[in-house]
């Protein structure tokens, strides 16, 4: 039962069919003894590294979920910190502000409420994947017999460490001294409920921030009642936040995913913003800070993304999708910034690591700057970047994925080919078009990205390339 809820990047499953709380205090054992061998094997034993942290988001079944997650830790021998119900984010903070040996989320992040599962994270919050761990505390959970084995008991403390997670995050926010704007934020009914009125409401340790007004939606997360899937890049699920922004004249909506690691903007015409366009924006600012810095990005992103981190005196770094190559490439590449289409942002200043609330920080940022100094809204902003037409994420099925990729290379084999992920055709200097194929981990499906100069190429070679990789499968 185990290995049907440890995914590539982390284990999630339906409670209690799938996952239940036998499976949470094994996942928390499993975990503790590689945690801790990963970090003595570092060299990094000292007292901390003895510690775990773990939080958990709102769900129905996450204080149980926790309670035995823990308790297979502390029967481990590892010691827990306990932060309550805090943002994925506060995690990977929390890893690096105690110095911990890593730490656990209990979050099916934007899955439907009855949905739960687990994140983790190693040292320094680095990420724990299939490659880089998973496996093997899949392995420690698996073998360890509950009822024969000789416990080595741990600790547990609880810690309040939203004031030091404020400061933190509030570090990040450049507020144009005399800045006025209203901004609608949409919860999901999830962990940014708690969050958002914990690090800038009354609640905050620095208060409001002055100037900026916020536009409460969907921010109840005790009732387990969600107005909208907690999936922010599912059009439908943004339809409140774009309809209050219009309402309420607001400068700015953003729409947090369940545990709030990631958000998408909405302008000031209700119009949601592309994460890859967004990536370029926040790219510019943080070159305007550090000159000549690598910005990484991930590949299915829009040609301006480079050219807006070339322009900016830039260095642009492609990268494999997922949030393990990201940090990966944050990390070799001393990148001060990174973006994905999902919807994760990556910062230097903030240990490689993702951030919801951190994004709209920036954009609060530079929108501040912006309607002060030059009285440019957010579209304004974005509409330069938003210079191509992009089909956006296109699925297929077909069964032999690996058969339509080889066709594609062999069709276009006097194309700019690469296979960093998938299979990415770029004809954009001489035909105006790029695209990028590649193969879903877990299902019969390829998935299609295709950008081109102007939507006459782009409809063109949609068509063209569309009926190569299968029926056409919309979500």
């Amino acid at each position: 039962m185990l290995g049907r809820i440890f995914k590539a990047y982390d284990i999630r499953g339906t409670y209690p069919d799938l996952l239940n709380d036998t499976m949470a205090w094994q996942i928390g054992f499993g975990a503790s003894k590689f945690l801790l061998a990963d970090a003595e094997a570092a060299g990094e034993s000292t007292p901390m590294m003895k510690n775990i942290v773990v939080g958990r988001d709102m769900r129905e079944s996450s204080p149980t979920l926790s309670r035995q997650l823990i308790q297979g830790i502390n029967d481990q021998s590892g010691n827990v910190i306990d932060l309550g119900m805090v943002d994925t984010s506060m995690i990977y903070f929390a890893i690096n502000h105690l110095d911990c040996a890593g730490g656990v989320m209990v979050t099916a992040s934007h899955n439907p409420p009855n949905y739960n599962g687990f994140k983790i994270s190693k040292r320094k919050a680095k990420p724990v994947g299939e490659s880089t761990g998973l496996s093997e505390i899949r392995k420690h959970a698996a073998m360890v017999d509950k009822s024969s084995m000789v416990r080595q008991p741990g600790r547990v403390e609880e810690r309040d460490l939203w004031p030091a997670y404020g400061k933190h995050v509030r570090s990040f926010l450049d507020w144009h001294q005399g800045a006025k704007l209203k901004v609608v934020i949409d919860a999901s009914n999830g962990m940014a409920g708690t969050m958002i009125p914990r690090l800038f409401g009354k609640q905050s340790s620095q208060g409001p921030v002055p100037g900026l007004t916020i536009v409460e939606l969907n921010f109840d997360n005790t009732s387990n009642v969600f107005a909208h899937e907690p999936n922010p890049l599912v059009a439908s699920n943004l339809q409140q936040v774009r309809d209050a922004v219009i309402a309420e004249k607001a400068d700015l909506g953003v729409c947090f995913d369940g545990d709030a690691d990631r958000c998408v903007i909405i302008d000031e015409k209700g119009n949601a913003v592309g994460c890859d366009h967004l990536t370029a924006l926040l790219a510019r600012y943080f070159l305007a800070k550090a000159p000549g810095s690598p910005v990484v990005y991930d590949l299915r992103s829009t040609k301006a993304v480079a050219e807006e981190i070339t322009k900016a005196g830039g260095k642009p770094i492609r990268s494999r999708v997922g949030h393990v190559f990201l940090k990966q490439a944050m990390s070799d590449h001393q990148g001060i910034f990174g973006g994905e289409l999902s919807g994760h942002f990556y910062f230097r200043d903030n240990f490689n690591a993702d951030s919801g609330v951190i994004s709209m920080c920036v954009v609060l940022s530079i929108l501040s700057h912006a309607t002060k100094q030059s009285g440019k809204t957010m579209s304004q902003l974005i509409a330069p970047i938003a210079r191509y037409p992009q089909s956006g994420e296109i699925n297929f099925q077909i069964e032999d994925k690996d058969g339509a990729l080889a066709s594609l290379r062999k069709d276009f084999a006097d194309a700019q080919i690469d296979e960093l992920d998938g299979v990415t055709i770029d004809c954009f200097a001489t035909d105006g078009w790029w695209c990028n194929v590649r193969k879903s981990n877990t299902e019969p499906l390829l998935r299609l990205n295709l950008e081109a100069r102007d939507k006459a190429t782009l409809q063109r070679m949609l068509d063209e390339i569309s009926p190569r990789l299968g029926k056409r499968v919309d979500h």
